[in-house]
């Protein structure tokens, strides 16, 4: 019997239903200020940053991470949103981008140096020096290197290690403060009739259960030995890197759009990983809408949102709001002047 609750709620986990409102934010990349000026026009924060949305469904589609300076401050925001969330009848689904992934695995090429300072103490001079003792005692080519150079050698050592970085390193190791919080949310979400994740899902996942995307997503960040180049987390196709819906021939990739939504019951796809020119902009007919709006300072400070109320799309520009169309044509070339207005 408790194995048949659990999977109840696994299933319920990422699939719900009579949502009458989603607020939808894609990729944020450290720009705490830009992210929490489109939660406040959004209307699902107060100036104190306090949760003001009711029963809506904030969800904020990966790549929190990265880029920009603040990551931290974002993440924690996120976090301090969850409970008062779920205690008002909404809910904040904080799902998993490849920026997330690659802080876990450590992929660290777009960590910005502010990013590491936010994580330095008192004490990181010390836990330096310990961990690199540990490093030159464990590897004897290191060990070697320093004897022949040691200040040299050192130097070398710590500016790949900046101060901070090892704390930011344990944070986001799969029992780490936040890698841990990354770890138990998901990379894919269906509310009401939209299916919301990071990247994509290719034709290789076109027919996987999205709980399923979700256990192995979690269960190889969880133990990294499990990353596999063909699974989920890593593949081009999978959940935090395809961009087929976002930068494909639609005519070609149309039957595979169908068969996503067929197999899954849902009307429509919410992507983010790709930027767009500043706006929520559709695809397929409206049946997939990419919200990377390029909301950082690394992608020109774009401040838009997604909102879904009774079942309609409309994009928040600056406070704007607009019918996101499902036609191309005029109607689309109208829509984009008025949004990137």
């Amino acid at each position: 019997m408790l194995f048949f609750l659990m999977l109840a709620f696994s299933l319920a986990a990422q699939d719900w239903s009579g949502v009458e409102r989603v607020v939808a934010v894609g990729d944020v990349h450290g720009d705490f200020d830009q992210f929490v000026a489109v939660l406040r026009s959004a209307g699902v924060v107060d100036s104190r940053n306090r949760w003001t949305g009711g029963k809506t469904h904030l969800v904020q589609t990966g790549d929190v991470l990265d880029r920009g300076p603040d990551s931290r401050k974002a993440m924690e925001l996120l976090m301090s949103l969850e409970r008062p969330a779920q205690r008002a009848g909404g809910r904040v689904h904080a799902l998993i981008g490849n920026h997330e992934a690659m802080n876990i695995y450590g992929d660290l090429r777009y960590v910005a140096p502010a990013e590491y300072a936010a994580f330095q103490t008192s004490g990181s001079e010390e836990l330096r020096r310990r961990y690199y003792e540990q490093h030159l005692e464990q590897d004897g080519k290191a060990a070697a290197a320093a004897r022949d150079d040691a200040a040299g050698y050192r130097r070398q050592w710590e500016q790949s290690r900046p101060l901070g970085w090892f704390e930011h390193r344990l944070a986001f190791s799969p029992e780490g403060k936040y890698g841990k919080w990354i770890v138990g949310h998901d990379a894919v979400v269906k509310i009401n009739d939209a299916i919301f994740l990071h990247g994509g899902i290719g034709p290789k996942y076109a027919s996987v259960p999205l709980n399923e995307i979700n256990k192995i997503v979690q269960a190889s960040l969880k133990t990294l030995e499990k990353l596999d180049e063909s699974g989920p987390v890593l593949d081009p196709e999978g959940p935090l890197w395809y961009r087929g819906l976002a930068q494909g021939n639609e005519t070609d990739l149309e039957p595979h759009v169908a068969a996503v939504l067929s197999n899954h019951n849902a009307r429509m796809i919410v992507i983010g990983h790709t930027p767009t020119p500043g706006t929520v902009v559709p695809r397929f007919g409206g049946r997939v809408l990419m919200i990377d709006v390029g909301l950082s300072a690394a992608y020109n400070s774009r401040q838009a949102c997604l909102i879904i109320e009774g079942g309609k799309p409309y994009s928040l520009n600056k406070g704007k709001k607009l019918a996101i169309p499902s036609e191309g044509g005029a109607a689309l070339q109208e829509y984009l002047r008025e949004a990137l207005r």
